[in-house]
């Protein structure tokens, strides 16, 4: 570990013994869901989404990290090498890592759906069932599946153009020519029509046993009923994965428009080369040689062997019976916030700032504050920042409502959410409709901050900043924290925000928000150096932050130096953190934390000890390099010191877990807490505070 010191100052320099790679440490982090679906504590249907969730964020992960990293490892400029050999060395340590994964995940499934089967839920395949149900899903198939298939025979003249990487497929091999026909084989291609059939077929129950089978399966049994034109005997047919470069090339063209230039890059983004492709167990060598061609793969590297069935994120909404023990009991939402039951929601904000964590709480408290805001009359004006919404938005349809209403309305809706990108494009082409002042952001500063503004005539004015996204589907899973307030020196720079949001070019001053780009960084930068300068005076001292990532340099390097001065941080990581802790000298006073439970941990709350007089921020950003230097985002302080408490509790809360808590050790092990600790669950503390809270 190098380390010298300049001006009293410790400098750290990272290298691989103290800094994580990004990529790697998300690999660390999937591996974590897998091992949660792993623990035979939780209930068999909450593990099988857990290998759901697995699946889903690894595709993901191919289409967006993967995909980027070969593009730096394969740039043939001079200018890059070192970046495209660290690219080539992390994507080298993810093949691995996902390489060992996978046959752990192979197994987790195996055993999770044999556990399943003791509790006589059953899952066939093609081989299990017997005569009467291939009679069964014979009929079946016919009546509910036939017509939604259409198969793409492989030939020199089929046009591969529109298989792309959102669908399922079954490779099939025909041979075996009637009468002698012919000598050659035939292939096709088939995509799996889940959106109209979902992927598990449930077959009519026996003696109290409950049976499933993938759809794969029961395409598999009626391919003869599929090819009975065809003058076929035998029939093959293997799963076939593969996950294109989902990173979208924008290239600005002033004529055509932001919005248009997304369009078209959506469109594109289906044309992607593939970065991933994963044959099934047992595929015949020619049917892969006629794959590779047609789909023009000419990097073997990406080639890997699979199991018998892909795209398991489908797990997450394997059939439930209301067996119990299969899953968690119920954790119904508190609906009794205090300032929900009053006529208005607003003048109670004007007196007090309000807090709701959701989804303990519920996420109706915004709903409602945006539904009476579109109807009163003391509110003249709302500007809002949409990243991600739900579908049919109650969000999205108040403030079209309050438009209706003659109030002014301003929408920020960020097009360039991943993934969300051609649902982002219809709702700010619906907001126009109605008469709502939609911005799309500036080339450059994709905006990622949640905030409210809302004028109030002969009033206090309102602003709302969230640790997550407005989106009503997300809020009944990820765990974020809405500050509602009418303090000045917030609400007056929140309506600044998106001046800045339309002209990031323009000087703006904020004092008391922390806004990136402009200066989020150096202000945690002083605040990081305060704590070092309060430990070295004998004050008060310490940090502890909860947030999803921290792999931004700087940030790392900060830390490293307030633990090497002595200052006790205490950090509550979901997902990618470069730390690596207990370094001598470096790192020894730094503990990282991780939760996976029933929710997912989503609040970025920032807590500094100050000297006894705690300073507590919550907002949308990660310490990562595109949070604090590529985005628009938004850090508010916390004034309110009843809020502040509350804060506090839950990130203590998550430091004390025991239960599905974790201890980061800096590679894919962690640390368990010991069986003889008293049981301490924080999810599980923070839903039982919340009903007694509430009542």
């Amino acid at each position: 570990m190098e380390k010298s010191i300049k001006n009293k100052r410790t400098i750290i320099k990272l290298n691989e013994s103290n800094y994580i790679e990004r990529d790697v440490s998300w690999c660390y982090f999937n591996y974590r869901i897998l091992k949660e679906a792993e623990n035979k504590v939780v209930p068999l249907y909450e593990r099988l989404s857990f290998l759901g969730i697995y699946s889903n964020n690894l595709d993901e992960f191919y289409k967006v990290r993967v995909a980027t990293l070969k593009r730096i490892s394969e740039n043939t400029s001079k200018d890059f090498k070192k970046e495209k050999n660290q690219a080539k060395s992390t994507l080298k340590k993810i093949y691995s890592l996902v390489s060992e994964y996978s046959k752990e995940y192979n197994e987790t499934s195996k055993n999770v759906f044999n556990e399943l089967k003791e509790k006589d839920v059953i899952l066939l395949d093609d081989l299990s069932v017997n005569e009467k149900q291939k009679e069964y899903l014979r009929s079946y198939f016919i009546k509910n599946i036939s017509l939604d298939i259409n198969p793409l025979i492989i030939s020199k003249k089929s046009d591969f153009s529109s298989v792309n990487d959102t669908h399922i497929y079954l490779a099939v091999k025909m041979s075996e020519a009637k009468d002698n026909h012919s000598d050659k084989n035939a292939y096709a291609l088939i995509a799996l029509p889940t959106s109209h059939c979902g992927r598990f077929i449930t077959l009519p129950s026996e003696d109290n046993k409950h049976y499933y089978i993938y759809l794969d399966d029961v395409v598999r049994l009626n391919l003869d009923y599929i090819f009975k034109n065809l003058p076929y005997s035998k029939f093959e047919a293997y799963a076939f994965k593969f996950s294109k470069d989902a990173e979208m090339e924008i290239e600005s063209d002033p004529e055509e428009g932001v919005l248009k230039s997304i369009s078209l890059a959506v469109k594109e983004r289906k044309k992607g080369i593939p970065v991933r492709v994963v044959f099934g167990e047992g595929m015949p060598k020619d049917l892969q040689e006629k794959l590779i061609k047609k789909l023009e793969i000419d990097d073997t590297d990406i080639i890997t062997k699979g199991g018998k069935y892909h795209n398991n994120k489908d797990l997450m909404k394997f059939p439930h019976l209301n067996i119990p023990g299969l899953t968690y009991p119920a954790w119904p939402q508190s609906f009794e916030k205090a300032f929900k039951v009053t006529p208005s929601l607003i003048d109670i904000i004007s007196k007090k700032d309000i807090l709701v964590h959701v989804p303990y709480e519920s996420f109706n408290a915004f709903i409602n504050v945006l539904q009476e805001a579109a109807i009163s009359p003391t509110v003249s004006e709302i500007k809002a920042s949409i990243y991600r919404a739900a579908k049919d938005s109650k969000v999205i349809q108040a403030l079209i409502n309050a438009s209706k209403n003659g109030k002014k309305v301003t929408c920020m809706v960020e097009l360039l959410a991943r993934f969300d990108e051609s649902s982002n494009i219809l709702i700010s082409q619906t907001l126009k409709d109605a008469g709502v002042d939609v911005l799309t952001g500036k080339e450059g500063f994709k905006v990622h901050g949640k905030i409210v503004y809302i004028k109030v005539k002969n009033g206090k004015d309102i602003a709302i900043i969230s640790t997550g996204n407005f989106h009503e589907g997300n809020a009944k899973t990820y765990t974020d924290c809405l500050l509602f307030t009418s303090n000045p020196k917030i609400v007056n720079e929140v309506k600044e925000i998106f001046s800045y949001i339309a002209n990031p070019y323009e000087k703006h001053n904020f004092k008391n928000l922390l806004v990136s780009p402009l200066h989020m960084q150096s202000v945690f930068e002083k605040l990081i150096k305060n704590e070092i300068k309060n430990h070295r005076l004998g004050l008060p001292s310490g940090i502890k932050i909860k947030i999803n990532h921290i792999t931004d340099k700087a940030m790392v390097k900060l830390l490293y130096e307030a633990s090497a001065k002595g200052v006790k941080i205490d950090l509550l990581i979901r997902g990618n953190s470069s730390i690596v802790p207990g370094l001598n000298g470096v790192s020894d006073n730094i503990s990282v934390h991780a939760i996976i439970d029933r929710y997912l941990e989503h609040s970025r709350i920032f807590i500094f000890e100050n000297a006894g007089n705690p300073l507590v921020f919550i907002g949308s950003a990660d310490w990562m390099p595109r949070n604090l230097y590529n985005r628009i985002e938004v850090i508010t302080p916390v004034y309110d010191e009843d809020i502040k408490k509350e804060l506090i509790m839950i990130v203590e809360s998550g430091l004390k877990d025991n239960v599905k808590g974790v201890i980061a050790t800096g590679t894919d092990e962690y640390i368990r807490y010991k069986n003889d600790d008293k049981p301490f669950r924080s999810q599980e503390e923070l839903y039982n505070y919340y009903s007694k809270e509430n009542k």
